[in-house]
């Protein structure tokens, strides 16, 4: 095209002025005359050289005019502005608009015709030059971009709304300059915003006046174009594939469109091209922040060039845009202006209003520090007064969601910027208020806001805090839940600990109702990190110093010091709150008392606690509740210890008030006032003490019943009173202490076990002081455990558990200073006769707390307790086992703080003994007896005495024994026994030194890895518990079955007594699976700081503790946890050191005999194998896999599940490692060669269902991501599939079709069902992935394999399988399947014909077919020979063949095709088989081979002829019936052109006519009369003769005695006659045919006896010898057709009665039909006669036959009229009755009249209801009457 522009202007250009002037005026002149139908022709030449022209007129030097230039465009445009359907050349006029010397003139006109030229071009050649448009458009004149982009939008729209043809959008995509990109996109943006309703009032939203008339022009766009332009854009713009951030707000304004179909198609384009862009870009930013403001608020822009903003559906969607963007909430002051134009526009919606609320929350959480500074203060303002407009109640739920996002706003603008609140409260009293005024559902925002406001409060001024601190007590006071909460809050999180008016505030908070609000006070008041530190014994919290929070909480409430001996002073505070402040004024004291170690406070600490008793003597009003008395009294016991002397010195004034709280309801409390009573008495005078102890002892030993509250203080407090006297110097007298002594043995002898257990332990603590003297009494001296031996050896064995280990300890108390032997010794038994003690009697708990209170005792006995009698007697303690926090924290750490109790020389001699017997009891009795409650008992008293005394020398020299006890215990079945052991090898080995803790290790490493050294040997007696009751199940009676005894019973009751040694080994194994356990709770605390000493086991430790974590018992998997994270710091890194160890060790356990190994190794195996590499786990793959499927068939429910968890964890591993994309190539190739062959002979090939299933799973998953890595393993791969296809396939279908035929299901149906499930398969779907990556050098070893399992196959599916594959494989490698064609050939043909499935030998045959595509000539030749041979066979060979040609002609039409000569003719002859199957096959094949069947046939005449005269003289009669049918066929079709062959045919058919009749001989008759119809001239010409020899065989045909047979003659005969047409065939034929009717007519008409016997039988013979009687007068019809006249005159008589016969009432309608026919074709003879000049002689003659018929014949069809009620009959016998009398009309000699046959034909008349006959009818009535 440029090549034409420039030829034009080189051909202009050499003209002279005076030539141009004539050329002008010549193409004006036939411009002028040029006809409509010419002139585009015209034009694509003419325009063109009259624009190029216009560059030349501003050059008056050329010397022509302009007139003529313009005069021609006038008329152009005259001409085609009315008649858009001529063309303008558009190609043209845009390559010379785009050269680039075009002059601007030239440009200009060209942009015009442009313009019109896209009007009226053709819509390819728009939609190919639309996209070249956009080249350089950004560099065009702005009016001409406009012109040409509202070009291209129009042709998108006509074009593009439905979808962008691939072509179209490749010339799109080419657009490469991003100014032409932008400038497009604005233009797509402009036309999608502008709407039609926005018309009247100016531009649409979003647009400006200028930007609207750019977008549309000057023409108006109705609703469906602007749909079609919409649409269109969207398509094009998805087709450029452009970034999302061009597209993105075109897309946006799509989505908010008011068209449904654009709207859509927004959507669909946002989710699926817009999703990934990135809202942070500022230029995507700003352009949707322009989409939104606009710039009409803008002063500066001309009014026509202001962009309004956006509708309100397009803001809503923006905003929802902006609070996804950081760089949206950094845009000031575009953020600013969006904010305020959602909250103040005018025409602004509460959907808005919500939505620049959200986005005000985005800006306050995401804007910088800098932009929030310049935002935050304006917005601030404005969303407080935007609260202020919100009624109370907003009923709105867009209302109520923008008064929440306020409140958000409001937090995190406090967070980010906390100088706008901290210099006034006022913001603080607003969001109070709103708290308590705003309804129900916008509390728990503005609660959020006010705790983040909190913050911002922090670094307020001491001043304003000072107005918080009011502002909280007063917010504290009100009844909604919410403001108290954050007046706590505030209090906690604002000010610190050491901040008495918020503590203050949270000691009220814990008394509130609210769960929350009691929380988050205590939070306040006693901090976490508090409790943990207490646990760690250090503590760096800072409480306020006691006087000041005593002052600040009695500034408040002054009553607080007040109280009465009574105790009837009111509580100004609830229970609960004076319990915590209890509690945190006591923390105050204690840090206040460790700041001044030295116990030397100032006198205001001093003042202060005096304040702080005074409060306590407060708390302790009779109102009080239980908790907050015991609390105070147990702080005052606290204060005491600290400060005994003021404390003594202070309450020496208030015994009165003291002994009253002896008789409180509360046992702790009582407790206390004891307490305190025995320190008080210490400042008394002993005089003062003698006295209030006979107080006491006259009180319990009174006669008077006291209230056991009473007794129970007042004995506490004889114990605590006597104890502190017998310490001092002088002591009370000798007498008082007997008495003392006498009333509190009178209380063990005779009061209950809880009053006994008071009394036991006041003694215990006199005992504490000093050794306590004989009791004497009425029988003399003799000592106090040795009269209350009995009775306390009674209430041991009770069931009072606490009275129990209050009487335990205080027998240890007793003997802790004690001399005598003899006591010991009885202290001794009575302690020993607990370990005897049964779970069963007792709560297991309870014995628990028995044995332990023993220990405890025994451990006072030993010598070395950590703890003094002042601590005993002097502070809160209560038990060892409570002060160590047993079980609980570090023993050692809780008992640091305790001076150990240190024996005087004498007494130790005495405690040696008291050691000696506790250590033969414990080693020779206890710990290794053979029942378990005395192995628990020793295991308890042994750890108790190591914990308590562990650093005793005796101790210490039993270290090593004490390890071994421990080490055995371990196995115990009992918990506790067990994990008390284990406590004690984690104490025995911080005792130890370092050989001791080396071989502690070694010995817990052993029992971990099972290698431990042989246990102590524990004799078996008959109740020793081997098994834990129902471990085992039960007896054969019932019974339980758990000790050695019924274990043996057992054995010999089933005749098996060597089963007692299973159950052994059973016993055995589960003590170890305990020992194990129990060595892991001693070595997780022993692993902390062995250290090194472990690391020469990590080898053997690391793999079983790994199993361990994944044992099927709980407790064993928290155990090894333990250990493990004691043992292992970094669990990832440990792995990965000791990973093939580990795994080996799994591997092997994984064939452990126990289940629960291998349960335990399958799980962690498909843990840790998680995530490795293949340099890490392939030499263990093989082994994996086969443990997986070990796994899955496990005898065991749980191992099977483990096993599927390892499958799908080895499956996960090994895809991963095979995927070429995420693995080495090499690594992948090598995990292939080991993973592929192994699951393809041991998985897929597994009997079991579940391993066959997942192997198949893995093999297609490795086949889809391997490639080329699978070719070396095709040959496997594809037999194993193609033989899964029938293995695995649900045996219910196998079972189906063996029973189809019986349930009426068609086997072929079920077979196909059954081929598109297995190709619906994993297997069929990784046969399809081989075949992708085949190749040349996979056919070697693959073609063999194939052939083996084409012979060898079994199964539908596999044998349908191989041969699918097969096709789809020579496909695949196209010619280099050369080589095995001939093999392959010679395999799959006699599979063909063997194969019984018809699917299957579909299959084959297709496969046979596409091989044959590729086969030498040779080998194709013979193959189709073959193929050809076979449909002379039988019925499965017919179908072989068929098949075969039916697979060549679709796989292999083109080397068919060269046999068609061969082929055609048989498939032509077998169409007539006469198995319906066979024929219907061929016939379909016929119809694919031929498209006209005469050309066809014509074609291979020949040949066919040949085929059929061979089949036509075989010996098969269905191949002569079949040849005869062809013959048929051949005749109908070909007519006259059968005639060069009709001689060969004709003789084979009339030498098949004599002799014997056989099925289907019929055909040869239908043959012959076919064709001589079809060449009965030829046969004619060819020999005169023959046609009589052919009658003569025929008519010899008609006289045999096969109904069928003769049927066929009497037609062919018919046939015969008609084709000759030889007159003389009537003499021959009608002897023949009246003997035959009137033989007919004979039997019909009944004249044989019919009450003979013989009647039936001689009927039946005469119906199968006779002939039809229709087929002989269709004959005898043709006969009269081709005879003389004066023939048929001769035999008149003989015809008239055969007629008149065949009309009687004996014969069928079908009958009368044909003998109808017959008289009609006599009437046209006769007719005929009378047309004939000629024929005269004869006339009389056929007069009178004409008379005898209207005689004879006219009655007899009129009763055919009225008897038959068949309309066919009525109306030919009304026409033949018409005929007969007009005949009659033409012999005006024939005159006969019958009033009765013409009163009968009236009747008849009257009664027809057809119309036709009956107008036939009235016919022959109205001849009648005229004549």
């Amino acid at each position: 095209m440029a090549e034409s522009s420039s030829w034009t202007s080189a051909v202009v250009t050499a003209k002279s002025d005076a030539e141009t002037e004539e050329m002008l005026d010549r193409m004006l002149t036939r411009l002028a005359f040029c006809d409509d139908s010419k002139l585009q022709a015209l034009l694509s030449k003419l325009l063109p050289i009259t624009i190029f022209l216009l560059s030349l007129l501003r050059c008056p030097q050329q010397g022509f005019s302009n007139f003529l230039v313009l005069e021609i465009l006038s008329h152009l445009n005259k001409r085609v502005k009315h008649q858009p359907e001529i063309g303008l050349p558009l190609s043209e006029l845009w390559n010379m608009y785009s050269e680039a010397n075009s002059v601007p003139m030239v440009r200009n006109f060209c942009i015009v015709y442009i313009e019109m030229a896209f009007e009226r071009a053709p819509v390819e050649e728009k939609e190919n030059l639309a996209p070249m448009l956009l080249m350089n458009v950004s560099k065009l004149p702005h009016q001409h971009q406009e012109i040409l982009l509202r070009i291209i939008t129009k042709v998108i729209g006509e074009c593009h709304s439905n979808q962008v043809d691939d072509r179209i959008a490749a010339k799109y995509r080419i657009l490469n300059d991003p100014h032409d990109r932008e400038l497009f996109i604005e233009f797509c943006l402009h036309t999608v915003l502008y709407q039609l309703s926005s018309q009247s009032r100016g531009c649409p939203p979003g647009l400006s006046i200028a930007q609207t008339n750019r977008a549309i022009g000057k023409q108006s766009l109705d609703m469906d174009i602007l749909l079609q332009r919409k649409l269109g854009i969207l398509n094009v713009v998805d087709a450029m594939e452009l970034a999302p951030e061009l597209v993105y707000p075109l897309y946006v304004a799509a989505s908010v469109d008011c068209q449904e179909p654009v709207v859509k198609k927004g959507d669909e384009l946002m989710r699926k091209k817009a999703a990934g862009a990135n809202l942070d870009d500022p230029d995507l930013i700003n352009r949707l922040f322009l989409l939104f403001n606009g710039t009409a608020g803008s002063q500066n822009n001309v009014p026509e060039f202001r962009v309004t903003p956006g509708s309100l559906a397009l803001k809503a969607k923006l905003m929802s845009i902006f609070c996804q963007s950081i760089t949206a909430a950094n845009s000031f002051p575009s953020t600013l202006q969006c904010i305020f134009g959602c909250i103040y526009g005018n025409d602004t919606t509460s959907r808005l209003k919500q939505l620049g609320m959200e986005f005000t929350v985005w800006v306050f959480k995401h804007s910088n520090i800098s932009q929030l500074k310049l935002m935050g203060p304006v917005i601030l303002n404005a969303i407080l007064k935007s609260l202020d407009s919100h009624s109370s109640v907003e009923s709105d739920a867009t209302a109520r969601d923008t008064k929440t996002f306020s409140f958000q706003a409001i937090g995190l603008l406090a967070q980010r910027m906390p100088q706008l609140f901290s210099n006034k409260i006022d913001m603080a009293v607003r969001l109070f208020d709103a708290l308590k005024m705003e309804a129900q559902p916008f509390r728990l925002v503005i609660q959020e806001a006010t705790n983040s406001l909190c913050t911002a409060y922090k670094v307020a001024p001491s001043t304003v805090l000072k107005d918080v601190e009011t502002l909280l007590l007063k917010y504290f006071q009100e009844a909604e839940s919410e403001v108290r909460f954050c007046a706590v809050r505030w209090a906690t999180l604002l000010f610190d600990l050491q901040h008495c008016p918020s503590r203050f505030i949270c000691m009220l908070g814990v008394a509130d109702s609210k769960l929350d609000i009691r929380e988050m006070a205590l939070e306040g008041l006693f901090p976490e990190k508090d409790d943990e530190r207490s646990k760690s014994g250090k503590s760096d919290l800072l409480y306020p110093k006691l006087g000041d929070i005593l002052d600040y909480i009695l500034k408040q409430q002054p009553t607080l010091l007040d109280s009465t001996e009574m105790r009837e002073q009111k509580l100004v505070f609830p229970s609960k709150t004076y319990v915590v402040m209890i509690k945190f004024l006591l923390k105050c004291f204690e840090s206040e008392m460790e700041q001044n170690k030295s116990g030397e406070g100032s006198s205001a600490f001093w003042s202060s606690v005096e304040k702080m008793c005074l409060l306590l003597e407060h708390a302790m009003a009779f109102e009080g509740s239980v908790e907050l008395h015991s609390n105070a009294s147990k702080a005052l016991i606290a204060i005491g210890s600290c400060t005994p002397e003021k404390i003594a010195s202070h309450y020496s004034q208030k015994v009165s008030w003291l002994k009253h709280l002896l008789s409180h309801v509360d046992v702790d409390t009582r407790e206390s006032a004891a307490r305190l009573l025995g320190m008080a008495s210490s400042a008394l005078p002993i005089a003062e003490s003698s006295d209030l102890i006979n107080e006491l002892i006259a009180l319990v030993s009174g006669l008077q019943k006291l209230r056991f509250e009473t007794q129970h203080g007042a004995l506490c407090a004889i114990g605590y009173i006597t104890a502190d006297c017998m310490s001092r110097t002088p002591s009370i007298p000798g007498t008082l202490f007997q008495s003392t002594l006498k009333c509190l043995v009178d209380i063990v002898n005779s009061e209950t076990a809880t009053l006994v257990a008071v009394a036991m332990q006041a003694i215990g603590y006199i005992a504490l002081r000093v050794p306590l003297p004989s009791f004497i009494n009425e029988s003399g001296s003799v000592d106090v455990l040795t009269v209350l031996q009995e009775r306390l050896s009674k209430l041991l064995s009770g069931d009072d558990v606490k009275a129990i280990q209050k009487i335990v300890l205080s027998i240890g108390h007793i003997c802790v200073n004690e001399t005598s032997s003899s006591r010991l010794n009885v202290a001794l038994d009575l302690i020993f006769s607990l370990c005897g003690l049964r779970m069963q009697s007792i709560d297991p708990i309870m014995v628990e707390d028995i044995l332990f209170a023993a220990g405890e005792a025994l451990s006072f006995l030993w010598g070395g307790v950590p703890v003094t009698a002042d601590v005993i007697l002097k502070t809160n303690y209560s038990t060892l086992s409570m002060a160590s926090n047993f079980l609980m924290g570090d023993v050692n750490l809780s008992l640091s703080k305790y001076t150990p109790n240190v024996n005087s020389a004498v007494n130790e001699d005495f405690h040696a003994m008291v050691r000696d017997v506790i250590t033969r009891k414990l080693f020779d009795d206890l710990l290794y007896s053979t029942r378990k409650e005395e192995r628990c008992a020793g295991t308890v008293w042994l750890l108790s005495i190591t914990m308590y005394c562990g650093h005793h020398s005796a101790i210490q020299k039993m270290l090593p024994e004490i390890q071994e006890a421990f080490s055995h215990l371990l196995g115990e079945q009992n918990e506790l026994t067990q994990e008390l052991a284990s406590q004690g090898m984690s104490i025995v080995y911080e005792l130890g030194d370092a050989s001791m803790k080396k071989n502690l290790v070694n010995a817990l490493v052993n029992t971990l890895t099972g290698s431990g050294k042989r246990k102590r040997v524990v004799k078996l007696v008959e109740d020793s518990e081997v098994f834990q009751e129902g471990a085992i199940g039960k007896g054969l009676n019932g019974g339980k079955l758990s000790t050695y005894k019924e274990l043996c019973s057992l054995a010999n009751e089933m005749g098996q007594p060597d089963l007692i040694y299973k159950f052994m080994d059973l016993a055995n194994h589960q003590a170890a699976l305990h020992s194990k356990r129990g060595a892991a709770f001693g070595f997780s605390k022993i692993a902390r700081q062995a250290g090194d000493a472990l690391k020469p086991h990590l080898c053997l430790l690391i793999p079983r503790l790994v199993r361990y974590q994944y044992d099927p018992d709980k407790n064993v998997q928290d155990a090894m946890s333990h250990i493990w994270k004691s043992l292992v710091e970094d669990s990832k890194k440990t792995i990965d050191e000791y990973f093939d160890q580990i795994v080996d060790d799994l591997l092997i356990q994984c064939e452990s005999r126990l289940w629960r190994s291998r349960e335990a190794s399958c799980l962690a195996l498909a843990d840790i194998i998680q995530g490795r590499k293949f340099s890490q786990v392939g030499k263990h793959m093989k082994r994996l896999w086969s443990a997986a499927f070990r796994a899955m068939d496990d005898i065991k429910e749980t191992v099977r599940i483990s096993g599927d968890k390892l499958c799908r964890a080895v499956t996960s591993l090994t895809m991963r490692i095979c995927d070429v994309s995420l693995t080495a190539s090499s690594d992948a190739s090598q995990a292939m060669g080991i993973v592929l062959p192994f699951l393809l002979a041991e998985g897929i090939l597994s009997k079991v269902d579940t391993i066959r299933k997942a192997s198949i799973g893995v093999v297609m998953k490795l086949s889809k991501g391997a490639g080329i890595a699978l070719r070396p393993y095709l040959s496997d791969l594809v037999c194993c599939m193609l033989e899964s296809l029938s293995s695995l396939e649900d045996q219910g279908l196998n079972y189906v079709e063996l029973h189809a035929a019986n349930v009426g299901i068609q086997t072929d149906k079920l077979e196909n069902l059954r081929i598109s499930i297995s190709k619906g398969s994993p297997m069929w779907e990784t046969l399809d992935l081989c075949i992708n990556v085949v190749d040349t050098e996979s056919l070697d070893p693959l073609i063999p394999r194939l052939a083996h399992l084409v012979r060898s196959g079994v199964g539908l599916n596999t044998r349908v399988g191989v041969a699918n594959f097969i096709t789809l494989l020579v496909q695949k490698v196209g010619l280099d399947i050369k080589p095995y064609t001939s093999m392959l050939l010679k395999l799959l043909f006699p599979v063909v014909m063997e194969e019984k499935s018809a699917t299957a030998k579909r299959a084959f045959s297709s496969a046979c077919a596409i091989v044959l595509k590729h086969a030498a000539p040779p080998q194709a030749q013979k193959l189709i020979e073959d193929t050809v041979a076979l449909h002379t066979g039988d019925r499965n060979a017919q179908i072989t063949c068929v098949v075969l040609l039916k697979g060549y002609s679709s796989m292999a039409s083109d080397v068919l095709s060269g046999y068609h000569a061969a082929v055609l003719p048989v498939i032509f002859v077998s169409r007539f088989d006469d198995d319906k199957h066979v024929s219907g096959l061929f016939e379909e094949l016929w119809e694919e081979h031929t498209s006209s069947e005469r050309v066809a046939l014509q074609l291979y005449l020949g040949e066919i002829v040949s085929l059929i005269c061979e089949s036509i003289t075989s010996s098969s009669w269905s191949s002569k019936k079949k040849s005869g049918q062809a013959i048929s066929k051949l005749s109908e079709v070909l007519g006259e052109s059968l005639a060069s062959y009709h001689h060969v045919l004709l003789q084979s058919l009339m030498k098949e006519i004599p002799g014997r009749l056989w099925e289907g001989k019929d055909a040869l008759l239908y043959a012959i009369g076919a064709l001589t119809k079809s060449c009965h001239d030829a046969i004619s010409a060819d020999d005169p003769s023959t046609p009589s020899a052919i009658l003569s065989v025929v008519s010899s045909a008609c006289m045999k005695k096969v109904k069928k047979y003769r049927e066929a003659a009497f037609s062919c005969l018919e046939e015969v006659v008609k084709a000759f047409g030889n007159p003389e065939f009537f003499n021959l034929v009608f002897p023949l045919l009246f003997e035959m009717c009137n033989s007919a007519a004979f039997h019909k008409s009944g004249k044989t006896n019919l009450g003979s016997d013989t009647t039936t039988s001689e009927l039946d013979t005469t119906e199968e010898i006779s002939a039809p009687h229709e087929k002989i007068l269709d004959c005898l019809t043709s006969c009269i057709h081709v005879a003389q006249i004066n023939d048929i005159l001769e035999q008149q008589e003989k015809l008239i009665h055969l007629l008149v016969t065949s009309l009687s009432p004996g014969f069928p309608w079908t009958v009368k039909i044909s003998t109808v026919s017959s008289i009609k074709e006599l009437c046209s003879r006769l007719h005929n006669v009378m047309d004939d000049s000629e024929e005269t002689s004869p006339r009389a003659e056929v007069a009178s036959l004409v008379q005898e018929l209207f005689q004879s014949v006219s009655p007899k069809v009129v009763d055919c009229i009225s008897t038959v009620k068949i309309a066919q009959v009525h109306i030919n016998a009304s026409e033949c009755l018409l005929e007969i009398i007009m005949l009659r009309g033409d012999f005006q000699t024939v005159c006969w009249t019958n009033d009765k046959f013409s009163e009968e034909l009236r009747r008849v008349h009257e009664m027809e209801k057809n119309d036709a006959a009956k107008s036939l009818l009235k016919k022959c009535i109205d001849i009648l009457e005229k004549n």
